[in-house]
């Protein structure tokens, strides 16, 4: 029989290693399908954990980083500009989110994941006054083994209120930057965008993807699971 301490290691391992390099995509939800953002501020909040906690050198909080970058200027975002990850595309919903992330630092995915689950569920468990977890467990993640693969999960965390269907509830995703060119925004576009001549044709092959997605959702009971429904 296996001690306590080698089964618990187990446990913790994942089955497929994060690799430098290498896409992947990442999502979680709350605890019992519990909602992980309750109004319009907290989703900003959360991309805000996102773009400050993605760095290898860390910050602490988001709050003594902001105490520091006012004391310090300039000289602290030099300090702090090798990411531990790429973020490719996002989408956030009202009881789960969906990330693509290359892994850029040696143990970038599994850092970034944890500096954003703790980071955010302090914020949200201060603001509404709850202890105790946010999400369901530790995050699932899948590898994006082929460029196709790639491309498709783009288009799917992209336009993932649409195929839940979540019409005009809470939701965010990095389509706006993607279509609209922001500039400022958080993802790292061009490992997609260079694949066309034009936004407006990923525009287009994202929205015939969504179709397929969604004709695959309704015939194969099993396609959902993958989709974390």
């Amino acid at each position: 029989m296996r001690s306590p301490s080698k089964y618990s290691k187990i446990l913790r391992m994942r089955k497929t290693p994060f690799v430098e390099g290498e896409y992947y995509h990442v999502y979680n939800r709350g605890v019992d399908k519990r909602d992980i953002f309750s109004d319009t501020y907290d989703m900003p909040r959360f991309l805000q954990s996102m773009k400050e906690f993605n760095t290898i050198e860390p910050i602490g909080s988001i709050y003594e980083n902001s105490f520091r970058k006012s004391q310090l200027g300039d000289r602290i975002s030099k300090l702090r500009k090798e990411p531990l990850v790429n973020i490719i595309c996002y989408c956030l919903n009202l009881n789960h989110y969906h990330l693509l992330l290359q892994q850029v630092a040696k143990n970038g995915i599994s850092e970034f994941m944890r500096r954003l689950g703790i980071g955010y569920t302090y914020y949200f468990n201060e603001r509404y006054k709850r202890n105790g977890v946010l999400f369901q467990g530790r995050f699932k993640s899948s590898h994006i083994n082929s460029n196709e693969y790639l491309l498709h999960v783009s288009a799917y965390i992209n336009l993932n209120n649409k195929v839940h269907k979540l019409g005009d509830a809470i939701s965010k995703s990095s389509w706006e930057e993607y279509i609209n060119q922001y500039a400022g925004g958080i993802c790292n576009k061009d490992i997609i965008l260079g694949q066309f001549k034009k936004p407006n044709e990923y525009k287009h092959f994202s929205e015939e993807a969504l179709e397929g997605i969604l004709e695959r959702r309704e015939k194969d009971e099993n396609f959902s699971g993958l989709l974390l429904e």
